[in-house]
């Protein structure tokens, strides 16, 4: 068999032939969903991604006969490692063929820049932060990505295991029926939260009203997930680069805030109708009719996915969920949503899994990072 090259992407051209990479190996996956090659192309630019404050990257693809066979980000988050004390090298958008010498070949890239660095060990996939897409997907390959989630093939968790990674941090995904009515427990402890702390619901009539609140809401994050394992503190720079990228697909009805007596914000939601389909149909740009699927999507949409949901610690456990539930399912009843999707969920997070249990959630998804000691 032929030698197997890995070369350090150092040109616009190799970062577009190694954001493009998966198109070909995914093109014949139906459930595969394609990102927008523009956004990836600058979520990895260092000059456009303000993440490089505090982080560095390098990416490499594996070659052989010329032909790209295998892709790989290493990562550097500084604050990970100065301020949290966490020795790690990551690694993310790792894409291969169902070769596991690629794969080690790939893999190794990882451990060389860990020990030159200094560093314990070595985990993945993940991005820059915990705010973006992370893990192998492990179980449901028959079912469509989210545009926040990355797809896999099974035989990727195979290589990693043949190759004597563990199982680090484990996220799984749920789906659940929306009913055409508002379950009464939901409505009954929703009005009985509201009434017992003063609780009421914030609407948007558009997008300018909700500005004021993003950086609450990221306050809230930082609040409600900061003893989870993959906990990084999302930082101001992140906020605003977030708040510009994914403010576009965002639409007023489908955010719920929740503020107390003294117009203090104690916790949202956020809800998007499902771009699965259009993403796919778009398959990677919005020129000439990409913007046209996603708009369509936007529209008139029977699925939806639950994205971020941020709660203050002091009311967490305390029925809050019910009222953004009761919010959120007369949007759904008002906009023909029959099927949910939740964001993925750390596996020992039992609190945010406990809010899905009165809608018989069923579990369809589950994803894995990777580690190993250097």
């Amino acid at each position: 068999m032929s030698m197997i090259t890995i070369t350090e992407v150092q040109s616009k051209k190799e970062l577009k032939q190694f954001v493009t990479f998966p198109f070909s190996l995914y093109k014949d996956s139906p459930y595969w969903v394609p990102p927008l090659i523009k956004d990836e192309m600058e979520t990895l630019n260092r000059d456009k991604n303000p993440v490089f404050k505090n982080a560095e990257a390098w990416y490499y693809l594996a070659k052989r006969n010329s032909k790209i066979v295998g892709r790989i980000a290493v990562i550097v988050n500084h604050l990970e490692i100065n301020d949290i004390g966490k020795k790690k090298i990551r690694f993310g958008w790792f894409d291969v063929i169902d070769d596991v010498d690629v794969t080690k070949a790939l893999l190794n890239k990882v451990f060389e820049k860990g020990e030159e660095l200094g560093l314990e060990y070595a985990e993945g996939p993940v991005g820059f932060s915990n705010m973006e897409k992370a893990g192998i997907l492990t179980e449901g390959f028959q079912e469509m990505n989210t545009m926040i989630t990355w797809y896999h093939h099974p035989y990727y968790a195979e290589h990693f295991s043949q190759l004597g990674w563990e199982k680090q941090a484990t996220w799984v995904e749920y789906k659940m029926s929306i009913p055409n009515v508002i379950k009464e427990k939901v409505a009954k402890f929703s009005k009985l939260i509201k009434e017992r702390y003063g609780f009421s619901v914030i609407r948007f009539k558009n997008k300018k009203e909700i500005l004021p609140y993003v950086d609450k809401m990221f306050e809230l994050l930082n609040n409600t997930y900061n003893n989870l394992q993959t906990f990084v503190p999302i930082q101001q720079y992140q906020i605003d680069y977030y708040k510009e990228k994914y403010f576009s697909f965002i639409h007023p009805d489908y955010i719920t805030c929740i503020k107390d007596s003294n117009d203090k914000l104690i916790a949202f939601s956020i809800v998007m109708p499902s771009f699965s389909k259009a993403l796919k149909k778009a398959n990677g740009k919005l020129f000439p009719t990409g913007w046209y699927h996603i708009l369509q999507a936007q529209r008139k949409n029977d699925t939806a996915a639950f994205y971020l949901i941020g709660i203050e610690p002091e009311y967490q456990g305390k029925g809050v969920t019910a009222i953004i539930f009761e919010e959120m399912q007369y949007l759904f009843n008002d906009k023909g949503i029959k099927t949910v999707e939740t964001n993925p969920e750390l596996i020992e997070n039992k609190a945010v899994q406990q809010l899905w249990k009165d809608y018989d959630p069923v579990k369809h998804k589950e994803r894995s990072t990777f580690r190993k000691s250097l």
